[in-house]
């Protein structure tokens, strides 16, 4: 009969079932099982470079290094932490402009990180004009101000159109707007930094940005660890809790009040106004880099910081805070 399936017999051999092999979820996939399925999320700052849930960590064997439940080896994370703390501080008190230099190098080594990560995910934006513009919006930005650092942003922009001419057309556009994307999101907000450090009190002003962005680091993982059980984003940073942000407001505004009232003899609410924008800011900065790497499927920008990744994972939350922390500071204590 027409549709049914021969019998089996002599001289009617069976066909072999196919072989179907498991799938393997990929890393990606894990992360996404784990979240849904897993205990409530919390929130770990980038300064320990984790983020973990409140359970416990599981047993390591004797002599390895402590990982967190995100990968991270935190002892050498807070080691690297400590290690450019210390680097920054010097630069600002021992010799002032020398800070230039450090920020330069973040700068050079954190759009290098970005156009290859880009480039990775099927982007080609020229390096080249970006690095030799970054470099050129920071001195700009020390010389000349605000207005230096527009002109020279200008500057790269029209650079990037002419280089990549020399590519053809296609995927112009393309590459194109992603150079300019990193010459906005690098260099252009570093120079904010550089404009915070302008003033005869500027080694201040850098010091309390960035000291207000550690604390929202540091606010955000005893929060989240005590007490996280709200996802803030869950499709971008999984791990983040709104319990987590809690902390790192109230960890900026502490800082923020003390810094603003006793170092710049400011109103208290301007402190408090302060440490809520620098809090929400760092926390969006570091959500838009999450974003980033999800959408070009890597974990982290680089391998050049121990317990970190790259040098950009950890630029996230201090690039977008650059450009808050110097509008504020210039509308609540003037130079």
């Amino acid at each position: 009969m027409v549709g049914r399936p021969p019998a089996s017999g002599p001289g009617r051999p069976v066909p072999p079932l196919p072989r179907v092999l498991p799938t393997v979820p990929d890393d990606h996939d894990r992360d996404h099982d784990a979240d849904a399925d897993g205990p409530p999320v919390t929130a770990l700052p980038d300064a320990l470079g984790a983020e973990a849930t409140g359970r416990p960590p599981a047993e390591t064997p004797s002599g390895a290094p402590r990982v967190s439940r995100a990968g991270r080896d935190l002892g050498a994370a807070v080691g690297v932490g400590a290690g450019l703390g210390a680097v920054v501080i010097a630069s600002l008190f021992l010799y002032r402009p020398s800070f230039l230099v450090v920020v330069a190098l973040a700068v050079v080594i954190s759009v290098t990180e970005l156009v290859r990560a880009l480039d990775n995910g099927g982007y080609r934006p020229p390096l080249p004009p970006v690095l030799v513009g970054g470099v050129l919006m920071l001195g700009l930005a020390w010389v000349r101000g605000p207005s230096g650092l527009v002109v020279a942003f200008l500057v790269t922009v029209l650079a990037v159109l002419l280089w990549r001419l020399g590519d053809g057309p296609v995927g112009y556009l393309r590459d194109t707007s992603a150079a300019v994307l990193v010459a906005l999101y690098v260099p252009l907000l570093a120079g904010f930094a550089v404009l915070l450090l302008v003033p005869d009190d500027g080694a201040a002003r850098v010091l309390l940005f960035i000291a207000t962005v550690v604390c929202s680091d540091v606010g955000g993982y005893a929060a989240g660890v005590l007490f996280g059980k709200h996802p803030m984003a869950r499709r971008i940073s999984p791990k983040k809790s709104w319990e987590g942000f809690a902390g790192s407001v109230t960890a900026c505004v502490l800082i923020g009040v003390l810094a603003i009232t006793l170092a710049f003899h400011g109103p208290w609410w301007g402190g408090v106004v302060f440490g809520v924008a620098m809090a929400a800011t760092a926390t969006v900065g570091d959500l838009a880099e999450s974003l980033i790497k999800r959408d070009l499927g890597i974990k982290d920008m680089g391998t050049l910081l121990p317990g970190h990744g790259g040098l950009m994972d950890r630029m996230d939350s201090l690039l977008p805070s650059a450009v808050v922390a110097y509008l504020l500071l210039s509308a609540l204590v003037p130079a």
